[in-house]
């Protein structure tokens, strides 16, 4: 081998290697999949999903309240924020409660079953006395409370129904009583149509029809037989069918589906009419925040049964698939804590609190979209209403004690430890805990440094 021109040996040159060939685009994909699914199966996916998706819709439903309520409190001349502080009130006190419900015990949980079922019936039960109950756009199930203020029972009678029914199914259950059908008809079902009937007594048949999905999300948890389930769900067919044909009201609501006229015919399609319009002119990203025209006094109950219409306007596609999004994740996040529980009153309460959200969403967008009839129920966590948010606050509570109370939960959250302050004593409470000490730039410059170094 020659040498080199100064006599040395000669250099010796690095061996190429061939060049990798980039990956794949599909491979990316997996891997992407592949990640998410990970993240996606972590034991505290449902918990941040729950926690963080009612927090969001929480806050722009307090965004759209204010916006879609100042026109209609102006011409009540009253102050422009006064429905958003109202709301606020509400959202605080609502805050508390599912701070309260998410730190409770399930035995304690369950404890309040019959309190609050009993309360609840004895609320409803005042609505009807004449002087205490008021009616509010023909249907009389409120109770003034003092000033400005009203409650509506039937709201609690929701949460009512899911804490006491997920306790007598989960003791039915622990005696091995469900394989048996009059034991899971009886006393459920007579104890729903009760509610049903003080319901249907004031004329909500809005409430009525989630208060009847809470019960055949109770029994189909249950594990009913498809005979049995079929059966009562003819039975609410059939007396559903009858109350809307003895109300020229509701008669009127089902003939103003995929009406296009505010005048369809003789019936009066006003509210669904401009609805639709209110969605139609929103575009993709809508006309902007606070700038809805129809809330100009053309559509009625803007910040309540319709402020799905005002969203899609003022926010466009983005901000109704924003809001759709938001609930088909928690009612995922409901169905997997439900799913995968081996306590049975967390499962039927998990399930009933679920059922209860998703089809009162599901049938207030319905109403907007003018795919269902318009049935006068709010949007979960969203509308206006103080009555439907304390009640829908605690049970998302609920959901969320449920999700910590999972086993792999449980030992995720065992496992972070705070990143400033003390570490817990291991000790228990005789234990001498050491001083705080923070990691500073000069503790780890020390730590590093020799033992005889100056």
């Amino acid at each position: 081998m020659p040498g080199s021109r100064t006599g040395g040996p000669p250099a010796q040159r690095p061996v190429r290697r061939p060049a990798e060939p980039p990956a794949s685009r599909e491979s990316g994909v997996l891997a992407l999949y592949l990640r998410a699914r990970r993240g996606w199966d972590r034991p505290l996916t449902a918990y941040y999903l729950i926690f963080g998706g009612s927090l969001l819709i929480t806050v722009l439903g307090l965004v759209m309240v204010y916006s879609a309520s100042q026109i209609t409190a102006l011409q009540m001349s009253l102050p422009g924020s006064y429905f958003f502080r109202k709301q606020l009130l509400a959202a605080v006190i609502g805050a508390g409660l599912l701070f309260a419900a998410s730190r409770m015990p399930v035995k304690l949980h369950r404890a309040l079953a019959y309190p609050i079922l009993a309360g609840a019936v004895f609320l409803m039960t005042l609505v009807q006395i004449p002087g205490i109950g008021v009616s509010v756009n023909g249907n009389q199930n409120w109770i003034a409370v003092g000033g400005s203020f009203q409650i509506q029972p039937s709201e609690f009678g929701k949460l009512a129904l899911v804490l006491w029914g997920a306790d007598l199914l989960a003791r039915k259950q622990d005696k091995k009583l469900l394989t048996q059908w009059k034991h899971m008809l009886v006393p459920l079902v007579p104890a729903a149509f009760m509610l049903l009937g003080l319901i249907m007594i004031g004329g909500d048949m809005g409430t009525a029809i989630i208060l009847t999905a809470i019960l055949f999300g109770l029994l189909w948890l249950a594990g009913a037989p498809t005979r049995l389930f079929a059966g009562v769900l003819s039975i609410a067919a059939v007396l559903g069918l009858i109350l809307i044909k003895t109300s020229p009201n509701r008669m009127a609501r089902l003939q103003c589906l995929g009406a296009t006229e505010p005048q369809s015919g003789p019936v009066d399609c006003w509210q669904a009419v401009h609805g639709i319009y209110a969605l139609a002119s929103g575009g993709i990203f809508g006309s902007g925040l606070g700038a809805s025209v129809e809330k100009w006094g053309q559509l009625p109950e803007a910040h309540t049964d319709f402020i799905f219409a005002v969203t899609g306007e003022e926010l466009g596609l983005a901000g109704t698939l924003s809001v759709l999004a938001l609930f088909a994740a928690l009612g995922y996040a409901g169905i997997r804590v439900a799913g995968r529980t081996e306590d049975p009153f967390v499962r039927y309460a998990a399930g009933g609190v679920t059922t209860w959200i998703t089809a009162q969403a599901v049938i207030n967008i319905g109403a907007v979209l003018g795919l269902l009839p318009i049935a006068g129920v709010p949007l979960p966590l969203f509308s206006y209403g103080g009555s439907a948010l304390l009640p829908t606050m605690f049970a998302i509570g609920l959901l969320i004690a449920f999700a910590r109370d999972e086993p792999a939960a449980r030992a995720a959250l065992a496992m972070r430890q705070p990143r400033f302050g003390r570490k817990r004593g291991a000790g228990g409470t005789g234990s001498i805990r050491s001083p705080r000490r923070w990691n500073t730039m000069r503790r780890r410059a020390s730590a590093a440094r020799s033992s005889g170094e100056r």
